[in-house]
């Protein structure tokens, strides 16, 4: 008897450790194998350590020292045999301005308004629905000076798509709904969705013909309902500026909208020339 309740206590006491394990360790995978963020792939993950610099497939970065070019996932020099960028390695104090454009909630006649004031020419990485959607404010960028660059038409991540054939139509039904907007050919300047890519990618970006862009300064703007202050965007935005950098921004934001002429004023006030990014790539 007693041998018998000492087998029947011992196998309870293992199904429930059993459980307990198997529980913990779905919980686990669950948190962890959730697709990252526009933020978790790219700069907030890279600031914790969490991608390496040689890691494909979300473009990242480490900052080391606030004023000091931060390290991406590739080098400028590894990026450059593919016609890519993240920055400019110079102690020069310019910048180059781009915005990404996926959708219009009222934000970016002020942002042009801002731009046009201190005279500055940006790029525009615009998805192609936005184009058909906002075909006038397309046309005021290009008639105030600024480019207009592709950020594919659906907004895919585009290391998944493995054959050329896919990769050129996210990219060329772009350009032929910029092409009936303005009438004129779009600069071939492509930014990948998310920042999400390889290296088959960027070659595919090449031999159409495009020059890659990613960033080297972001910061967390995108979420409509959830909107960085004042002080939080100048603390990254002013912070972290250095020499020879790319800027993202999202076109999206209120906060962008809202300090962008005071963010150009203090930016020039620090000594820093905003240039188009026609100076970096052609």
């Amino acid at each position: 008897m007693k041998k018998t309740l000492f087998i029947k206590i011992l196998s309870f006491l293992l199904l429930f450790t059993g459980a307990y394990l198997i529980g913990t360790g779905a919980a686990y995978l669950s948190d962890h194998s959730r697709p990252g963020s526009y933020a978790e792939s790219s700069e907030d993950l890279a600031q914790a350590g969490a991608i390496p610099a040689s890691a494909e497939g979300n473009w990242g970065l480490s900052f080391q020292e606030n004023g000091q070019l931060p390290t991406g996932n590739a080098t400028i020099e590894e990026l450059a045999q593919y016609d890519a960028y993240y920055a400019q390695d110079t102690d020069e104090k310019i910048l180059y301005l781009t915005f990404d454009a996926g959708y219009e909630n009222g934000n970016t006649e002020p942002i042009l308004d801002a731009l046009k004031k201190h005279n500055v020419s940006a790029t525009f990485f615009v998805v192609g629905t936005y184009i058909e959607s906002e075909p006038d404010l397309i046309r005021r960028m290009v008639n105030e000076g600024h480019t207009v660059g592709n950020h594919t038409w659906h907004h895919p991540d585009m290391s998944q798509i493995a054959d050329m054939d896919s990769f050129k139509k996210e990219i060329t039904d772009v350009e032929d709904a910029f092409l009936d907007v303005t009438g004129q050919e779009m600069t071939k300047y492509y930014r990948p969705p998310q920042g999400k890519y390889n290296e088959a990618n960027l070659q595919m970006a090449k031999e159409l013909g495009y020059k890659t862009f990613f960033w080297s300064l972001a910061y967390v703007d995108w979420y409509q309902d959830d909107q960085p202050t004042k002080e939080e965007a100048f603390d990254k935005l002013l912070g972290r500026i250095h020499p020879g950098a790319i800027v993202l921004l999202h076109s999206t934001s209120s906060t962008n909208a809202a300090i962008l002429d005071e963010l150009l004023t203090k930016w020039e006030e620090m000594g820093y020339q905003i240039r188009p990014l026609s100076e970096l790539a052609d």
